[in-house]
């Protein structure tokens, strides 16, 4: 489905409109500004539910841990309607999004309950992993749950790789300054 200029100024009025709402404070402000300096990789995290339904949620909050034993590290906030999902099945899967696919990214941050309906996605080989958006992603990583933690308004999950994809010739889509970016 292609995104006309309309959807794209609805969807940043959106997204404006839920970032206005989360302003909290002048720390929480200024915490917000700071991150937003420091480029990163746009990931969709996924897992199924109790009942096999895919979900997903965008976050840049991804970063690698150990390499012996290999663990990669997300946060996803506990209003998140995927986090039961990556609780309840054990492991979860981070796609790497890859340029050209801002519209998934923003797809993918909203609460919508049909947001696996109009975009590309196939089942792990592990139990443990999440919906691979093999179309979209510059690669991936399956993960069994190592640890998990609260932290503030969030929960940590280290997960344990398990297996993994990367397309070679696919760049990663960036988010900085509040804005996707692409490389290159």
């Amino acid at each position: 489905m292609a995104e006309t200029p309309e959807d794209h100024i609805r969807i940043e009025a959106d997204i404006d409109s839920e970032l206005a709402a989360l302003e909290r404070s002048p720390r929480a402000n200024l915490y917000r500004r700071l991150l937003a300096s420091y480029p990163a990789g746009v990931c969709v995290v996924t897992a199924f539910d109790e009942y096999g339904g895919p979900r997903g949620l965008t976050l840049i909050a991804f970063c690698g841990v150990s390499l012996d034993p290999p663990l990669v590290l997300v946060c996803v906030d506990r209003a998140s309607k995927t986090l039961p999902a990556i609780q309840a099945s054990g492991g979860f899967t981070v796609n790497f999004l890859g340029s050209g696919s801002p519209h998934v990214a923003r797809l993918m941050s909203t609460k919508a309950e049909d947001k696996f309906e109009s975009i590309a996605w196939v089942s792990p080989s592990q139990p443990e992993g999440g919906p691979i958006l093999h179309e979209d992603a510059a690669g991936y990583i399956v993960c069994r749950t190592w640890h998990s933690t609260e932290a503030g308004d969030h929960w940590v999950f280290v997960g344990e790789v398990l297996d993994g994809a990367v397309e070679e010739d696919r760049l990663p889509l960036v988010f900085h300054r509040r804005r996707y970016r692409e490389l290159g």
